[in-house]
């Protein structure tokens, strides 16, 4: 009896110092064994065969649960082999944020020089970046409330203080459809607009609030956008439906060929800071 007792004693002793042992060596290794150490987040470009200033960014798949992209207008949730349109002839950073394990991130960039711009998808806009003088000299101001501004910094233009717009002339061409972007930022805000149009009439001959076309797209605190912090693609965190599709849409056309204006305002409870916008597109589709 004493025998078998020992022989337990023993199997449980071993048992609990091997038990140990590998909580110590989790331990000393990563303090959370569920969480990756080290993300590879290497990937390849590879143009696309047919397509115009078309690649294939491809991340190594070991590890990685899921991937973000980001080509210089701001990072988005992509696949791990994710197509991208690069339309504007210059040289582009990309970027890859890989995500393992329990959150762990690693990050790898390349570059890509696109000689020259694609013809049916070249931006429009003109100084978009709003980064020098001469881009700036591109856009006109409305101001439609005491106090109001757009202001221009390396963050790109910046609405503050209430309620202004922001426009630039367009050439477009009848029944082409056209695709309207940009990267916008602020803080969390109560009862704010942030909508842009693209109308015939010049919005210096308009009185009141510009509203020609109808909106494109837009955020809005009623809308259920804007509320807590943003920063992103507008197509991709906008909540304002498209007036003339009635749904969540970029997308515009024209019924006749001549100028149009892009008309960006906003209003209402803005958060300190203000609202930035930069990379501003509109491209034939």
């Amino acid at each position: 009896m004493n025998l078998n007792i020992n022989l337990k004693r023993s199997v449980f002793l071993m048992l609990a110092v091997a038990l140990g042992t590998l909580t110590s060596c989790d331990e000393d290794v990563n303090g959370n064994p569920l969480t990756a150490s080290n993300v590879d987040a290497s990937f390849t470009v590879t143009p696309v065969a047919g397509a115009v200033n078309t690649y294939l960014l491809t991340a190594q798949p070991k590890g990685v649960i899921s991937s973000k992209w980001d080509t210089g207008t701001g990072a988005y949730p992509g696949k791990m082999n994710e197509t991208v349109s690069l339309p504007d002839a210059g040289t582009y950073t990309i970027t890859h944020t890989a995500i393992g394990a329990g959150g762990a991130m690693g990050t790898a960039t390349a570059q890509v020089t696109v000689a020259t711009s694609d013809p049916a998808k070249g931006n429009l806009i003109k100084g978009g970046s709003f980064v020098t003088a001469e881009d700036q000299a591109n856009w006109k101001k409305v101001i439609y409330g005491a106090g109001a501004d757009w202001t221009y910094s390396a963050k790109g233009a910046t609405i503050s203080g209430g309620h202004a717009g922001i426009y630039q002339a367009v050439d477009i061409v009848k029944d082409k459809e056209y695709t309207i972007d940009m990267t916008v930022s602020g803080g969390a805000s109560s009862d704010m607009w942030f909508e842009v149009y693209a109308g015939k009439a010049d919005p210096a001959t308009v009185s009141g609030d510009y509203s020609d076309g109808g909106k494109v797209m837009g955020l809005s605190t009623w809308d259920g956008c804007g509320k807590t912090e943003f920063s992103g693609r507008l197509s991709a965190i906008g909540c304002v439906k498209n007036a003339k599709k009635d749904a969540i849409s970029n997308v515009v056309a024209f019924d006749t060929t001549g100028k149009i204006y892009l008309m960006i305002r906003c209003g209402g409870g803005i958060a300190p800071g203000g609202i930035s916008i930069r990379s501003v597109e509109l491209r034939g589709k």
